[in-house]
Formats: structure tokens, C-alpha cells, sequence
């Protein structure tokens, strides 16, 4: 079992202000969850705090039903890999991952198959030998997830373990996560502020913003529906282009906003909540926007071309703006170039459109297109 509860969590340093707001969250039992947000967010404070090495201000975390807050980090049932391994170098790799079963007078024969059943999983057998001097950073890694693996905890707590690793090794790495936690059925929580770590990993992602959850859910679910302003810009790379609007007319089945930079009219299916006159953003993710001829949809201008192989990122420049929108492109589209005129169609329902204060507003509508009609 490793089911976790938090009521409203909080976190103070001294006389400071809050740095975790009243944080309440349930991780099930088995489920990966990725903490995601920029630097300084909470989000690996909100971790300390579930290991025990930081205190609370507030809340009570619970595993498993029972509380926590005063309980030591071991006897939490948790293990802990950190983002710079942690290792001792002067033990072998079989003796770091086995360190923790020792100092709790487990026997060396139950040590011994422990760290050969760890080491087995994670493909490290034939380094059980060696020091961690000798060990690439990606083989570092390992030996730390080993070391989790042994004390067989409850839950795993991951905090950025892929960042000091190049690339292409991070990718390889989330592939053995990913298998790891299908094999084991551990509950997995895991931080991070690289989104694409995020949305590849998580069951569910938790999207932490200035000490506070601004959403929880399926990672392509805050993808296409994100709740406000932020999550629809964090998640997507690139992210999610963001236009100023104003309501300007509504019926029952269709409602008018007009791009207020270009001083062009988007006509959407449905009925937007709000005013006539309300302020607005239009959000519309880059691969849900189509290249057209000029003088169809918004006129544009391209401004960059980005060549990614399989697909091309197009910059392209509103009219009477200083404003671009990131389009994606199939990579085996006919040659754009730069300073060309261009036309660019909205889909339906891939368009968000936020409120004044940011918050996604509901908005009624079939599977239609948008097309721009002044």
C-alpha cells in the first residue's frame, strides 16, 4: 500500500510568508504523479515535507491513513532518490545499495539477494563491483534508484533526478521509469520542471504555481483543457499561443471576439459566458492552427521557420502586431520562407478562451471551424 493524503498543507520559514498555501492533494495507491511548475514553485519543498525532511507549518500529511508529520523520514515507509545521486564514493555499488538494509541489521544473505534482485531490474549486475568514481552519470542514477528499490517503501519520491544528464540519456532513463513502475506497482511521486518529463511519466500531474495547485489531472487532459492562463501556458512546448480579445457579440449559437492587437473578428461556434465588451484571451495550441492562401482566415506574415526533421515550427506575425504565433507544421509540407504572406485557420474546439481574471471560461460549441470575418 501507498496511498497519500495531504490537508491543507502549509509551509513558513520563520517570520516569512507562506512559501505552500494549505496544499490538499490524494496520490491512490500505485499511481505515478508528477509535481510540475517553474523554479521556486513549492513543488520540491511540498516533496521535502512528504520524506520528513522538512517540517510543517500546517495540514497533516497521511500514508496510508495514518499521519506522519511527526514520524522520522524512515519511518515513513518512503525512499528518496535525489537530483545529485548522494552516493558514498568510497563504498562499491552493491555496498551503497545496500547501506540502509545494514544499518537496520538486516543479514547479509537477505542484503545480498535484495541488491541482486534491485540490480537486476535496473540492468547494473555487472557493476555491483565497481565505485561510483567509475560510473557514468547515467549508471549514478541507477545505483540510486537501486538503493530506493532495496528498502522496498511504500511510496518512491523523485526530486528532478534527470536533470544533471545529458539529453539523449534523459530520454533513455524516463523509458526505464516508466517500465519500473509497471513492473514494481509502487506509488511514484515525482518533481520536476521540465513539462515534457511531466506529461511522458505522469498518470497525473500536479501543476504547482507560487505555493499553490493551480490544476491536477491526466497529462493530455490539462493539455487540452487547461483551467487558466497559466497551465495553458506552462504545458505545451511550444506553448500555447495566448491572444488578447474582447467579446463583441453573442447569440445562442455563436459568439463574435475580435483579436484586439489586429483589430480582426473571430467568429466561434456556441455562446462564451460573459458580457458584450468583456476582455479576453484566445488560446490556440500551434499544431490546432492550419496554413491557408493569404486573404484566407488571418492574414500573417512569416517571421521564422524552425526545421525539426518530422516537423517544422512556423513564427508568424499578426497583422498591425508585434505579436507571432507558433504554428506546427508536417514537416513534408511544401517549403515556407521567410517574409512570405500566409493565411492561418482556428480549429474548433481546440480554442480556449480565458476571462479577465484568467480562469477558462465554459463555452458551448460543435466541431466547427473559426474563421476570421472582418
Amino acid at each position: 500500500m501507498g496511498e497519500l493524503v495531504l490537508r491543507n498543507v502549509e509551509k513558513t520559514y520563520g517570520e516569512g510568508p507562506r512559501v505552500i498555501h494549505g496544499i490538499d492533494l490524494h496520490v491512490p495507491d500505485g499511481q505515478f504523479t508528477a509535481f510540475v511548475g517553474p523554479s521556486g514553485c513549492g513543488k520540491s519543498t511540498m516533496l521535502r515535507m512528504i520524506a520528513g525532511l522538512e517540517s510543517t507549518s500546517g495540514g497533516d500529511i497521511l500514508i496510508d491513513g495514518v499521519r506522519v508529520n511527526d514520524l522520522q523520514p524512515r519511518d515513513r515507509g518512503i525512499s528518496m532518490v535525489f537530483q545529485n545521486y548522494a552516493l558514498y564514493p568510497h563504498m562499491t555499488v552493491a555496498e551503497n545499495m545496500g547501506f540502509s538494509l545494514k544499518l537496520s541489521g538486516t543479514g547479509k544473505a537477505e542484503i545480498k539477494q535484495a541488491v541482486g534482485r534491485a540490480a537486476e531490474i535496473l540492468q547494473i549486475t555487472h557493476l555491483l563491483d565497481r565505485k561510483p568514481k567509475a560510473l557514468s552519470g547515467g549508471q549514478r542514477q541507477r545505483v540510486a534508484i537501486g538503493r530506493a528499490i532495496v528498502r522496498k517503501p511504500r511510496i518512491f519520491l523523485f526530486d528532478e533526478p534527470l536533470s544533471n544528464l545529458d539529453a539523449s540519456l534523459r530520454v533513455q532513463t524516463r523509458i526505464e521509469l516508466a517500465k519500473l513502475h509497471r513492473e514494481l506497482g509502487t506509488t511514484m511521486i515525482y518533481v520536476t520542471h521540465d513539462q515534457v518529463e511531466a506529461m511522458t511519466l505522469g498518470q497525473k500531474i500536479v501543476v504547482f504555481n507560487k505555493g499553490g495547485i493551480e490544476q491536477i489531472g491526466a497529462p493530455l487532459d490539462l493539455y487540452a483543457k487547461p483551467a487558466n492562463l497559466f497551465v495553458g501556458g506552462f504545458l505545451g512546448s511550444p506553448k500555447m499561443n495566448l491572444l488578447p480579445a474582447r467579446l463583441v457579440s453573442q447569440s445562442d449559437t455563436q459568439t463574435v471576439i475580435e483579436l484586439a492587437e489586429c483589430r480582426k473578428f473571430i467568429s466561434l461556434w456556441g455562446r462564451a459566458e460573459g458580457s458584450i465588451g468583456t476582455e479576453l484571451t484566445l488560446g490556440v495550441r500551434p499544431e490546432h492552427i492550419a496554413i491557408t492562401q493569404p486573404g484566407q482566415g488571418l492574414g500573417a506574415t512569416v517571421d521564422l521557420i524552425e526545421h525539426l526533421g518530422d516537423v517544422s515550427i512556423l513564427h508568424a506575425r499578426l497583422p498591425d502586431s508585434t505579436r507571432t504565433v507558433a504554428v506546427r507544421v508536417d514537416g513534408r509540407a511544401p517549403n515556407l520562407e521567410v517574409g512570405q504572406q500566409i493565411g492561418l485557420s482556428l480549429t474548433i474546439p481546440a480554442v480556449t478562451l480565458f476571462d479577465s481574471e484568467g480562469k477558462a471560461i465554459a463555452f458551448a460549441h460543435e466541431e466547427q471551424q473559426a474563421v476570421a470575418v472582418g
